[in-house]
């Protein structure tokens, strides 16, 4: 058996005593190669429950387990795939970026546990002696050394990556005993501090593959496609001569013979897969072909001649039980949510995934930046110094995982881009790996964000950049070489996706799609790292007693540990959407009057894809009249070509259109089931207002009574002292009063390392969170009871000078709050309303705005408005870390507890069972306890979101600056 040569592979493996902290990639594997899951020759899974044994040191025990006969008496069991810190052996650890153990490279702590593993298993009595076997190992964090049946085969590093041993001369047809040693520090974990748990174990698959004389070794399908001639090339090079079968096409060739033909191409648009085989004279192996060519052409990212806009996320592998241990059904659940919110690409970040999730991208569609398995992040702590990336010692180690994420994933349409790896400064090593993978393979294009030269890479790469800059760049106005400013320009980490948010999705889109030379970007990330705890709910950061962790900076998804799509998650569906209604994008937030639809009765549709026409999409519409539907149906739209626009004339409207709250709704939705969502599945929606609602109206007819310790006004009940209401009709009332804070979001309290205002710690310092309310008067006049106070924080002298102004008609009451702010601000406000209080027994909220989910200033994009309903508890979003959340955009109307509230203008709505103050000092769900009130918030005024626990603050037009302000609610009892 031969394989072609790695680079930096050495013959045979250091001495036992050195391995841990050599620098090379360890010694006795195979050469990489392509990998694939089945053929017709057999295979044995090595999954399973194995014996396991810790120790806290890398030499606390000696290699006796190893040796045959060895019982391992008082061992215990962990499920392989698995990591042993999630099997109740030691615990995770988190941090973002700094080592968890001095840096001393390639030296790592003493205290270094150590999972001793043995498995036992038998042939199958019909397993063939011919040939030879291979032991695969996927996945195994982030040392190993290997024993079978009592010899030592090698030892190896690069966790996320697959290393082979022959072993077919060692099989026995009875009992077999591997044991495989498994060290949590090595020298590779040096290269391995990728922003995530510290998770030790055999983590992916462990396989038996048996190679019959003349089997495939590697091979490479090349299957490249020329748009302007709608002609595909097939060439497979294989290490091992046999034929090319390709029965839809024809083919039947001998390997390495190219063929030229009509096929229809490969994208993530239109996932055409051609059935093939390589047949050599061992082995038959599947082979699932999609035609596209990758270049660079005229300073853009080009597949089949198109340019793409990356719609993208990052993606850790992750599950709140199982960590990185990945089952089939977890990976094809990410696949599928992911393309049911219009999401076209991932970056896997930072490191290659288990090979089964890039078929699923092959077959679903999906773009892929495969991430070589590199990171040394920590290193910045010493400005870069003594980085493996720049080290000649480490580069055998560098080359070793390039050539191990290529050789694995060469033959994946899907993977567009091969990325060296991420935040490892520059250096030798770096530009090293670049050479060696243009030189194996000419098909795609090179990416690595921290070269911001661009001496390495094909693409210019930043992480985070703010809305102003990428504007800048894509008028090419920002600087750098010529050569960058000729290469095209991708975010590949933008909108930190930690808590509520990230805020500021929509303004980037809109820079996408404004300047050629920016092809998108990628979310970070796509799902919470946190861990089901039976203490919090779902654990991160230091919840499990480590001396140096990074919080809940892990949890920063925009899906929920549990896999429920964040509020993010569906604003990013709706910002990335790839047709363009015109005639309004999205419900517009409170504030923001929007102007009503084209009056010729037309809407513009505009198809935003790369590559497909709009022939699967059926397009309805709607018309909602005070949020209720009064008519729908079929809208005629042509299946336009990828750019194509055109004006689509709406029927004639089913009521008068001068009604209050009128506006149409068009949705394109799948014709037909996909593989990846079934007929009627949502892809786009715009909402076109016909008709703003009427404000609500109270004519000031019925004068206050004062009594003895109340002050009547029509159906309100007022404590005569202090002028709160206690009351209206029959429904108990705490407050209303004015409310500036709110329980900071990750993003307003920002990273340490931030260059802008923080505003959470600001707020904090000012003393938001602990304003007084001082009451100065409380008058009954004629018709109305105004109560001034001045709302303040302690040692400050700015102040909010507010009044509240009572009137009623005898059956509703109107307040009007008005608010002056005193002394000079520095800061925006995090909220501008009222907070009152109702009785714990209000539960059920109906409410005409927007919905069904939480929206805020710069995240309201998927908020549509309707009349909506849900129960007091569902209306929260249960953040790992407790936060701001839940609040309703541009609402008119509520009914909670018995109460009706009408807005004029509209207004943010928010009903939760605890305090603000109680959500803010909550660190984990578990620590949230329901009270005996229910508390409301009506808010004038939010603070956005912005992206600043990673990335920029918010944007200047989203942000609640004090200034004069006045707005009013009416309320009244629900008697119906």
């Amino acid at each position: 058996m031969s394989f072609r040569t790695s680079p930096g592979t050495p013959a045979s493996p250091p001495s036992p005593a050195d391995y841990v902290e050599d620098v090379s990639p360890g010694g006795g594997v195979l050469p990489p190669r392509a990998w694939y899951a089945v053929s017709d020759a057999r295979s044995l899974s090595l999954n399973g429950r194995w014996d396991f044994r810790l120790s806290p040191t890398a030499d606390a025990e000696d290699d006796s387990f190893a040796a045959e006969g060895y019982e391992p008496g008082g061992w215990a069991e962990v499920q392989v795939p698995g990591h042993w810190v999630l099997q109740g052996h030691g615990s995770p650890a988190y941090t973002n970026h700094l080592y968890p153990f001095p840096v001393d490279p390639p030296r790592v702590p003493a205290e270094n546990p150590t999972g001793d593993h043995l498995r036992r298993f038998e042939l199958p009595p019909d397993w063939p002696a011919d040939g030879g076997t291979v032991l695969r190992f996927d996945g195994v964090e982030s040392c190993a050394r290997v024993w079978l049946n009592g010899t030592d085969l090698g030892t190896f590093q690069g966790s996320r990556l697959p290393h082979e041993f022959a072993v077919g001369h060692l099989l026995r047809p009875g009992g077999n005993v591997l044991a495989v040693r498994v060290h949590q520090w090595s020298a590779g974990s040096y290269l391995e501090d990728q922003d995530q748990w510290w998770l030790p174990g055999i983590f992916r698959d462990v396989t038996l593959l048996h190679r019959p004389p003349g089997s495939a070794l590697d091979f490479f399908v090349h299957a490249s496609y020329d748009h302007r001639e709608g002609l595909g090339t097939l060439r497979v090079d294989s290490d091992v001569d046999g034929r090319v079968l390709v029965p839809g096409l024809d083919i039947d060739v001998v390997t390495g013979t190219p063929v030229t033909l009509p096929v229809l191409p490969w994208t993530a648009e239109t996932p055409r897969l051609y059935d093939g085989e390589l047949v050599t004279e061992g082995e038959r192996v599947p082979l699932r072909i999609g035609f596209r060519t990758v270049e660079l052409h005229e300073g853009l990212i080009k597949v089949n001649g198109t340019a793409v806009l990356f719609k993208g996320v990052n993606r850790h592998e992750w599950h709140p039980r199982k960590g990185r241990a990945l089952d089939p059904e977890t990976m094809l659940a990410d696949v599928l949510l992911m393309k049911r919110h219009n999401i076209n690409a991932v970056r896997t970040s930072h490191y290659p995934p288990h090979p089964a999730f890039l078929d699923l991208c092959d077959t679903y569609g999906l773009w892929v930046v495969d991430e070589c398995d590199l990171e040394t992040h920590g290193f910045t702590e010493q400005a870069w110094r003594d980085n493996p990336a720049d080290d000649p010692r480490w580069t055998p180690a560098l080359l070793d995982r390039a050539a191990r994420t290529v050789e694995r994933d060469k033959n994946h349409p899907s993977v567009v881009l091969w990325s060296l790896g991420n935040e490892a400064g520059t250096g030798r090593g770096l530009t090293a790996m670049a050479e060696w993978i243009r030189a194996r393979d000419t098909s795609r294009l090179i990416h690595y964000e921290g070269d911001h030269d661009c001496r390495d890479t094909d693409v210019y790469s930043r992480m985070y950049t703010d809305h102003a800059e990428v504007e800048r760049i894509g008028r090419h106005q920002d600087g750098g070489g010529l050569k960058r400013r000729q290469l095209p320009f991708i975010l590949c980490e933008y909108g930190h996706a930690m808590g509520n948010g990230p805020g500021g999705l929509a303004d980037y889109q809109r820079l996408f799609t404004s300047y050629d030379r920016l092809q998108g970007g990628f979310v970070w990330e796509w799902i919470d790292h946190g861990i089901e705890d039976e203490r919090h709910g779902f654990a991160y950061g230091g919840d499990f007693g480590e001396e140096l962790h990074d919080g809940n900076f892990v949890c920063d998804g925009l899906l929920l540990p549990d896999r429920t799509p964040s509020p993010g998650l569906v604003e990013y569906k709706k910002v990335i959407e790839p047709v363009r209604i015109d005639g309004g994008d999205s419900f517009s937030p409170p504030g923001e009057r929007r102007e009503a639809a084209d009056r010729d009765g037309t809407v513009r549709v505009t198809n935003g894809y790369d590559f497909a026409d709009l022939s699967h999409l059926a397009f309805e519409w709607s018309y909602q009249v005070d949020g209720e539907n009064v008519g729908s149906g079929p809208l005629a739209v042509p299946a336009l070509a990828p750019g194509g626009t055109a004006d689509v004339e709406l029927p004639a409207p089913p009521v008068d259109p001068r009604d209050a709250g009128a506006r149409w709704t068009v949705r394109a939705v799948l014709a037909d089931d996909t593989a990846w969502a079934p007929r009627g599945h949502v892809v786009a929606w715009a909402q076109l207002p016909v008709a703003e609602p009427v404000p609500p109206s109270v004519t000031a007819s019925a004068p206050p009574v004062t009594g003895e310790r109340v002050i009547t006004l029509g159906p309100g009940t007022f404590d005569a002292r202090t002028g709160a209401l206690l009351a209206v009709g029959g429904v108990e009332v705490t407050g209303p009063r004015l409310d500036v804070w709110r329980a900071p979001t990750d993003n307003d309290n920002g990273a340490p390392w931030q260059p802008d205002a923080r505003h959470g710690p600001l707020w904090r310092a000012l003393g938001l969170h602990r304003m007084r309310h001082r009451p100065d008067a409380v008058e009954a006049g004629d018709d109305s009871l105004t109560v001034r106070t001045r709302v303040a924080p302690a040692a400050r002298d700015v102040g909010l000078r507010t009044v509240y102004r009572w009137t009623s008609d005898g059956t509703r009451l109107r307040l009007t709050v008005s608010v002056t702010p005193e002394g000079r601000w520095t800061l925006p406000l995090p909220r501008l309303g009222v907070r009152l209080g109702l009785a714990a027994s209000a539960d059920r909220v109906t409410w005409l705005g927007g919905g069904p989910g939480e929206g805020y200033p710069d995240t309201g994009s998927a908020c549509a408005y309707g009349r909506w309903e849900s129960t007091v508890d569902a209306l929260q979003t249960p953040y790992v870390r407790p936060q701001e959340n839940g609040a309703r955009p541009g609402v008119h109307r509520a009914e909670i507890g018995g109460l009706r509230i009408e807005g004029d203008p509209a207004f943010w709505f928010t009903a939760r069972r605890w305090t603000t103050e109680q959500l803010d000092a909550a660190e984990h769900r578990a620590d949230l306890r329901p009270g005996d009130t229910v508390w409301v918030n009506l808010d004038h005024g939010q603070q956005g979101i912005g992206s600043q626990s990673c990335g920029p603050g918010v944007l200047p037009r989203y942000q609640l600056w004090p200034a004069p302000a006045e707005f009013s609610f009416v309320f009244s009892e629900v008697t119906d």
